[in-house]
């Protein structure tokens, strides 16, 4: 039996209520062959197609949920052993930005800056230089502002959408699918895209028009790096007073010092697992990455007259560590820095 044949067939027992029970041996005939039924799921739960850029910490535990759920996935990142486990879990490899428009009408990119954006994007072998008419994209990356709408101006100059999506919550929450999602676009295109988004978060707010969503993000990491470094000088300090580490991180949670940081994302080794702390700081989100944020803010803080002298402070801590050789650890490695006389 075909499997078009065997689809129409159920989708008439759908229609007309015909069930396992009213009518057992309709179905006890597709129970005989389980590559059939198979072929059956296939076609109820396949799902359209998404393309899928910027495979590092982020991108590739989000990608990887957008399979579980079912999604089909082209991907690509300038560096293919990035795409392996994908490809492996039956993503399409691309070989380009200009690829995967080809083969899809809705894109993420999750890239390191606004440089990598507007190579992806506008750049030789871009996206825009592929893409189908109509189509969307959502850019994940944490980028300036002011990018995000040159890029929608051209995205709408070829008949295509784009929202700035940032995102929220570290590494291990784009792996429980537990992210939140800050998006800057129209009220039509975020109809477009909740859904798709809400498939790698928990949390999906549409913050306003085009860029908004990149404030918001800004925002956010400027109080994270803030509260990080706070943090971690006072897990240094009641140490160094002879507190244990872990009866002190228990009290700060319990009391009115409590936050992000110091509950879900300790940075002081051996307090938490499965956080970069208790793993030599390695796979989180990089002090370079923190630093490049901080830098972000302190340019909105600027042209906006903002006065922001925690965030500035910040915003030097991890210029240093980056001269220091702490740029590819995660941003928690303030607390090793902090301890860097010991």
């Amino acid at each position: 039996m075909s499997l078009l044949r065997t689809y129409r067939i159920v989708s008439f027992c759908k229609s007309t209520r015909i069930t396992t029970q009213s009518c057992p041996n309709v179905f006890r005939c597709f129970s005989s062959s389980q590559g059939l039924q198979d072929d059956i799921k296939v076609s109820q739960d396949a799902k359209e197609t998404i393309g899928f850029i910027g495979l590092g910490n982020m991108g590739s535990q989000m990608s990887m949920n957008l399979l579980k759920k079912g999604y089909n996935l082209v991907v690509f990142d300038v560096y293919p052993e990035s795409m392996e486990s994908l490809k492996a879990h039956g993503a399409l490899v691309a070989t380009s930005p200009y690829d995967v428009a080809q083969k899809t009408k809705k894109i993420i990119t999750m890239l390191p800056s606004s440089p990598d954006v507007k190579e992806v994007y506008a750049g030789k072998s871009g996206i825009l230089s592929g893409a189908q008419n109509g189509s969307i994209f959502i850019d994940s990356s944490t980028i300036d502002p002011s990018v995000s709408k040159d890029m929608l101006k051209f995205a709408m100059s070829i008949n295509c959408s784009y929202v700035d999506a940032p995102v929220s919550g570290g590494v291990n929450a784009a792996k429980e699918g537990t992210l939140t999602i800050m998006v800057g676009g129209s009220a039509e295109d975020f109809i477009v895209v909740e859904k798709l988004l809400s498939s790698m978060a928990k949390n999906v707010v549409h913050c306003g028009s085009i860029g908004t969503g990149q404030a918001a993000k800004i925002c956010n990491n400027m109080l994270l790096a803030i509260s990080m470094i706070g943090t971690a000088e006072v897990m240094n300090l009641g140490t160094r007073l002879g507190l244990d580490k872990k009866m002190l991180a228990r009290i700060i949670n319990m009391s009115s010092g409590r936050c992000w940081s110091s509950e879900m994302y300790n940075p002081c080794p051996g307090v938490m697992e499965s956080v970069p702390s208790s793993n030599n700081y390695q796979r989180g989100f990089g002090v370079q990455l923190m630093a490049k944020d901080l830098g972000l803010a302190q340019n909105a803080a600027t042209s906006t007259r903002s006065a922001t002298p925690l965030g500035s402070l910040a915003h030097q801590t991890y210029r240093v560590m980056c001269n220091r050789g702490y740029a590819k650890l995660d941003f928690s490695s303030v607390y090793k820095f902090l301890r860097e006389d010991d």
